[in-house]
């Protein structure tokens, strides 16, 4: 770790640019932050002291997904990703900082591309627990819904649709395999395939990393839903009502069967204490997530279904870090009706777009499974969307 001095208009970071293996810490002056294909309207975010630059890129591991730019002499400490783990002995509350406001953005990021993907967002209210539980009841998802219900008649059992809730979790529960509808002290649990861990808009504690399996990190929202996220093994989640305390932004459904390690507020900082690697990997994960919400922007601002797809598979393709070789092939674990949720295609409308995916020549399907023939290629058309997007 050493002290870096930057002039006045200098730049910091340049978006787009290959990863960097290092992040600022600002020690004085500030910082102007802007994308390319950012949100119309939105204005630059300013940065100071004790502030961050280039986290996100250089724990992840991928290309810049900013412009930063000096607005005074600034004086920073530049720290290398391999000395993580010093300063999180050297100075934990600085590298929990980097995580709360990690779990800060997330959740910001989570309201905006809900916004630019469904043209709404909606509140954290009990409410909205029914709205979910109803969505999956009507699309033939009883086991989420059956779970839903429940936590809606337990924060709000006199609410205005409490009677229908009740009604139906009744009709349900004889049949469900929804399992801990009350959070328990087990350190494993397991959820069968389409089962909800936890609801959008349901509080709780709890923490979770995956063991085995999938799950499915989504939104609902005017009776569609959207995919934000596909965990897999090793990954967490779960981790912004742990650290901020404030009602699930999100919900979490097992995609497949699952086996979830628990991490609870007590045991979350006794880890912390003893075990900074778990600090380290949490950062890497949640910058690796960020980094990917911060592409999915881009994802966003394209209109044509077919576009979105294209870009949206791009991105799966970077998140695994892909050698872009000629003619290297990628086999997905998406269906195309995964792939049209994370994109927010309305259910009216994915008939026609999935036709147009399936006749198109950048993908294939094995055994019902995306399967990507030329990776490189499919980049670089990806690429093209964007940039016409721009323009």
């Amino acid at each position: 770790m050493s002290f870096v001095n930057f002039r006045k208009g200098s730049y910091l970071v340049v978006e787009g640019k290959a990863e960097s293996d290092r992040f600022y810490i600002i020690q004085s002056g500030s910082v102007r932050c802007y994308k390319a294909n950012d949100i119309p309207g939105s204005a630059p975010r300013m940065l100071g002291p004790g502030d961050f630059v280039g986290v996100i890129p250089c724990m992840s591991g991928h290309s810049q997904i900013e412009t930063v730019i000096a607005s005074s002499d600034v004086t920073g400490i530049s720290v290398r990703r391999d000395q993580y783990p010093d300063l999180i002995m050297l100075n934990t509350p600085v590298a929990m900082k980097i995580i709360r406001t990690f779990a800060n953005r997330m959740r910001s990021m989570n309201e905006t591309l809900t916004k630019l993907t469904l043209n709404n967002v909606v509140a954290d209210t009990p409410e909205h627990i029914f709205d979910v539980a109803d969505y999956y009841d009507k699309t033939g998802n009883t086991d989420i819904a059956a779970y839903a219900y429940y936590q809606y008649l337990k924060v709000n059992p006199r609410g205005a649709k409490a009677e229908k809730a009740k009604s139906r979790f009744i009709s349900l529960r004889q049949i469900t395999h929804a399992v801990y509808f009350e959070s328990t002290p087990d350190l494993m649990r397991v959820y069968p395939k389409n089962t909800m861990i936890f609801s959008e808009s349901q509080s709780g504690p709890d923490m979770f990393i995956i063991q085995d399996g999938q799950v499915k990190i989504s939104k609902v929202v005017n009776g569609n839903e959207v995919t934000l996220a596909m965990l897999k093994k090793g990954d967490m989640f779960g981790e912004m009502s742990l650290l901020e305390n404030k009602a699930r932004s999100a919900s979490a459904i097992a995609h497949e069967q699952c086996r979830l390690m628990v991490v609870n507020r007590q045991n979350f900082d006794q880890m912390v204490a003893t075990q900074p690697q778990l600090i380290a990997r949490l950062t890497t994960m949640l910058a690796d997530r960020l980094w990917s919400m911060y592409r999915q922007l881009d994802n966003a601002n394209l209109r044509d279904p077919l576009q979105k797809f294209i870009d949206m598979l791009a991105l799966q393709i970077e998140k695994a870090k892909i050698n872009l070789a000629p003619n290297v092939q990628f086999q997905t674990d998406l269906t195309v009706y995964d792939l049209a949720n994370m994109c927010g295609i309305p259910k009216e409308q994915q008939a026609e777009a999935l036709y147009k995916l399936e006749s198109d020549s950048h993908i294939k399907l094995v055994e019902n499974k995306i399967m990507i023939p030329d990776c490189l290629e499919l980049v670089k058309q990806a690429a093209f969307y964007r940039k016409q997007s721009i323009t």
